[in-house]
């Protein structure tokens, strides 16, 4: 017997990537599912199929929203999607085998750039794919094997209702970083595994400019870094700090010539390391991207880890309590 599924997807208003999204949905190759779009006021429906259901929330956040969609949800796993982002046809057949296992609470995909998306859409995109610039590529692109993770973005996460309402859902605001509480919460709580699954693809669509990208990764960056003391367990590592030492690398360029001769070589052997592990980053976009978005890419990287470092210090150091804006 095939499992049903709930399609969930926050909206402040009912949009042209909405539109699209819903089109692949109901191009999906399982007919075993339904979709609610919560919107912050009610709107009515534009689609006849009546799977696909318009429920309005009031102004709350995306978490909320999700947390409304699975209570009134009948499927017997939730599938969470962003309203910039759409399924491949096959989204479901490779979910099914996966909850058959009593161990697995959660799994989920890459969010995969469209090819659709504009030039400076690719380069915002490309800025996630390498390790030293994104961290977890594997969140953006197909790559990889199965294995068990702690913390996946909700663009593209599946979770068994029965478990997550047990865990009390999202039951938050923050925004981003819902995702990361809610993995939290069902890793402890229910003691089961969240799996990455390279094939369980979703795409999802790019900041098109070059300042709503920066804002976008200093949210990142004040999240994590006010994530690192309130949810240390999966946010406080290592490499969520090393964007910081090249902020603050920058900020100390201006001391330079003040240092003794040993920190002036210390510092430069820095600088040359970081230069280094650019120049591996556009190899490894390389790999997916042409070269003048590759190129490009590099101003993206490098402003992304300066921003990002600050506003990680910034949630760390000095947010007591981190209240997210409302969309």
């Amino acid at each position: 017997m095939k499992l049903e599924y709930s399609i969930i997807i926050p909206v402040k208003s009912i949009n042209d990537y909405v539109r699209e999204t819903v089109g692949h949905i109901l191009n999906l190759n399982s007919p075993n599912w339904e979709l609610f779009i919560i919107p912050n006021h009610e709107e009515k429906s534009e689609w006849s199929d009546t799977r696909v259901k318009v429920i309005s929330s009031g102004r709350v956040g995306p978490g909320r929203k999700r947390d409304l969609g699975a209570t009134i949800a009948n499927g017997q796993v939730l599938v969470f999607l962003d309203d910039d982002s759409y399924p491949a046809s096959n989204l479901l057949d490779v979910a099914e085998k996966y909850f058959v296992n009593d161990d697995v609470v959660a799994i989920g995909g890459p969010g995969i750039t469209p090819p659709s998306d504009g030039f400076w859409q690719r380069v915002s995109g490309a800025a996630f794919l390498s390790k030293f610039s994104g961290g977890t590529p594997e969140r953006y692109l197909s790559i990889g094997i199965e294995k068990e993770v702690d913390d996946w973005p909700s663009v593209n996460l599946m979770v068994k209702k029965e478990d997550f309402l047990k865990v009390g859902g999202f039951n938050t605001d923050f925004w981003p970083g819902e995702d990361t509480k809610l993995c939290l919460d069902l890793i402890t709580k229910t003691s089961k595994k969240i799996i990455y699954v390279p094939n369980l693809i979703v795409w999802h669509h790019r900041r098109a400019g070059f300042l709503a990208h920066l804002k976008q990764v200093g949210a990142y960056g004040l999240h994590r870094g006010y994530f690192a003391k309130k949810y240390p367990k999966t946010s406080l590592r290592l490499k969520y700090f090393a964007p910081s030492v090249i902020f603050l690398m920058l900020i100390n360029s201006v001391l330079y010539s003040f240092l003794p001769t040993l920190l002036q070589t210390i510092f430069v052997s820095l600088w040359i390391l970081y230069g280094f592990s650019l120049l591996v980053v556009y190899f490894q976009i390389r790999r997916y991207e042409t070269i003048s978005v590759s190129l490009v890419c590099m101003i993206y990287v490098f402003c992304s880890h300066v921003n990002y470092g600050f506003n990680f210090l910034k949630g760390l150091l000095l947010t007591k309590n981190l209240a997210s804006r409302l969309r």
